[in-house]
This record gives structure tokens, sequence and C-alpha cells, in this order.
């Protein structure tokens, strides 16, 4: 509208030409307006039912909301409901948990008190133990000190050996089997003679032992010293050997083998592996070297040969008391067989008895069957009569 009046404005026009455009003005105006008008109402409907159809929406969605929120609320009741007793469970198992476990750690701790006094206990009965075997241990220092002291001095060296020795017998034999420094016929004391039963010799048991010169050769650090040793010990343990078999070996009296006891093992193993020269020269003079423990072997092996002797010892006297327990026997036997005789001869008159008895138990019967009637205004029977009754009494 602006350019067109722009235009009519630029050119001169008539009235009628003025009429008619301001006509045509008007009514392109009019038009404008009712077209605006109608573009605006048109514009307020569309808007009026965007609004009705927005309020419509508004209003579901309100009441999806509320449902919504009512199933919620419902939803959030259960759930509290459900959590209220989920704490429930839950404060119970806790309790339950804590109960067990307040338990569980008491007797732990019970237990582990329990323990460590037991242990304590055991320490202690240790700790006992250990003093005691201190103690032992200083004791056995103390006598280890003495032993070494005695085994310093010969004579009580010798008496520790034959102490020894005589320990071993008396344990393993009886006492009327052997003698202790017996005085044997050429004026000679073997430190034990053991009698055998059915042999009257004896046997020699020597307790004396060199052991200087074992000890000398313990001591000796260089090889000179050693060699000297050797010897010596050779020497001593050679000559102590001919000894026992020139003193004790006495045709009749005595055995013609002894016994050489060494009182320690290691001793005796010593001259096993560095001296066999010794051995086998003890063999032929028929002397055996002993340990304690072959010792303890031989009297072992002695005693059962006395055992052996004493079982036939017995047996003799067993084979007698047989011998008259059958003699006994064979008398009871013929007395019982006598006495069966009588029983039989009794037996049979017991039957003669009773058959005597049965005969005299019939007469009386028979004599107590018959009738007698001897009172006052009664007949005498008749001989006849008299008869018959006793037949049919019989």
């Amino acid at each position: 509208m602006n350019q067109t009046a722009f235009l009519l404005l630029e050119r001169p026009v008539s009235w009628g030409e003025a009429a008619f455009g301001f006509a045509g003005l008007v009514l392109l105006l009019l038009s404008l307006a009712l077209l605006s008008s109608w573009r605006s109402g048109r514009r307020h409907a569309a808007e009026a039912g965007a609004a009705a159809e927005r309020a419509r929406e508004m209003d579901d969605k309100v009441a999806e909301m509320n449902r919504m929120q009512a199933e919620l609320t419902g939803r959030m009741q259960t759930m509290a409901e459900i959590l209220s007793t989920r704490q429930g469970d839950l404060a119970r198992l806790v309790a339950d948990r804590i109960d067990g476990l307040r338990q569980q750690v008491g007797s732990g701790l019970e237990q582990n008190v329990r323990q460590t006094t037991e242990h304590l206990g055991k320490l202690q009965e240790r700790l006992a133990v250990i003093d005691s075997a201190q103690k032992n241990l200083t004791e056995l220092t103390g006598e280890v000190v003495t032993l070494k002291e005695v085994l310093a001095n010969k004579q009580a060296r010798g008496a520790y050996g034959q102490g020894r020795m005589e320990a071993i017998i008396r344990d393993g034999l009886p006492a009327a089997f052997f003698s202790f420094q017996p005085t044997l016929s050429n004026g000679r004391r073997p430190d034990c003679l053991v009698t055998l039963p059915g042999d009257g010799r004896g046997l020699v048991i020597d307790a004396k032992f060199p052991l200087e010169s074992f000890t000398q050769l313990r001591a000796a650090r260089g090889e000179q010293e050693k060699k000297a040793a050797a010897a010596r010990v050779r020497g001593d343990v050679g000559q102590h050997i001919k000894d026992i078999a020139e003193r004790y070996f006495l045709p009749g009296e005595t055995q013609d083998m002894a016994l050489l006891f060494v009182p320690s093992e290691a001793l005796h193993a010593d001259l096993h592996e560095h001296f066999d020269d010794l051995i086998q020269k003890a063999h032929r003079a028929r002397v055996m070297i002993v340990s304690p423990s072959l010792l303890a072997l031989a009297i072992q092996l002695m005693q059962s040969l006395i055992r052996d002797a004493r079982m036939r010892e017995e047996a003799q006297v067993i084979q007698s008391e047989v011998g008259k327990l059958l003699d006994d026997v064979r008398r009871l036997g013929e007395r019982v067989d006598k006495l069966d005789t009588h029983f039989r001869q009794a037996q049979e008159d017991v039957g003669l008895i009773k058959t005597s008895a049965g005969k005299v138990t019939g007469r009386a019967e028979k004599i107590g069957a018959l009738e007698f009637d001897d009172g006052p205004g009664s007949q005498p029977s008749l001989p006849f009569a008299r008869e018959t009754r006793l037949k049919a009494a019989e």
C-alpha cells in the first residue's frame, strides 16, 4: 500500500482516477483488514485449540503424574515395609552374628588361655626336667671325676673291674655255681671261679687288666710315642695272658680255657682292631678276651647249661614220682574192684531182702483179709467155712 501511494503521488491524476484509486485503495485496505482479521481469528482459534490441546495434554500428564505418584507412593510404602522387615531381619542377623562372634571369641580366648596354661605347665615340667637333668649332669660330672681318680689308682682300678665283673656274674648265675677270690691247689687266687654242673672243673675269670699302656697310647701324639705305647700294650697284655695260662690252668681242677675280662667295650674294640696279634696269641694260649657284653653272653650260656642240668635232674625226680603215682593208681584200681564186688554182693543181698519183705507183706495182707467173729452169741465157724474164706481171700 505504501508503494502504491508513492506511485500516485509521483504522477498527477484526475479526480475520477483519484476516486477510483481511492475506492480501490479502500477496498484494498478492507481486504487487507479482513484478511488480517481472518488470519488473526484463525491464529487465535489455532492458539485456542493448541491451548486446549495443551490443557488436555497437561491434564493427562497431571493425571498420569498423579497416578504415577500414587503408584510411587504405594511402592514407597511397600518398599518402606520391606525395608523395615529387612532392617529387622538384618538387625536380628547382625545381633545373632555378633552373639556368635562373641561366643566364638570368648571360647577362642578361653581355649587360648587353657592352651597357654597347659603350655606353661608343660614348660614348667620341662624346666623341672631340665633342672633335674642339669642336677644329674652335675652329679655325673662329679662321678666322672671320681671315676677318673679311681682309674688313676691301680688298686682302685682293679677293684672297679672286679666289681663290674662280680655284678655281671651275680645277676646271671646262682650263688652255688661261682666263687670270688678262691684259693687253688697251687696257692693262686683267681678273681672268679665258675663251676658248671656235671663237671667238677672250674672256669677261671680274671678281671685284672693293664690300663696304663692304653692310656699312654691314647695320649701319644707323635709317631714314635705311638709306636712305643703300642709296644708297651703288646708287652703288658701279652705278659698278662702268659700269667693266666701259667697260673690258672690246673689239670683236673680248672678248665683248659680261661676268660680275661676287659671292663670297657672301647678297649676291647681297640684290641681287636689294632692288636690282632695279641688276640691270636690269646687264642693260642686258650685265653678268651671278653668285654662286659661278651661276659654277659657267656654267663647267659652258662645259665642255660645250669638250667638244662637242673631240668635233667628234675626229670629223673619226676620220673620216679610218676612211677610211684602209677603204683598208687594201680592199688587204687584193685581197691575199687574189691569195692565193686562188695557193692554187687550188697545189691544181691538187698534184692533178696526185698523179696522176703514182699513175701512177708503178702502173707500179712492175707491174714488181714480173714474175718474172725468171736463176739458173744456168735456161732463158732466151721472148719469148712474157714477154709472157704481162706481160699476166697487167696
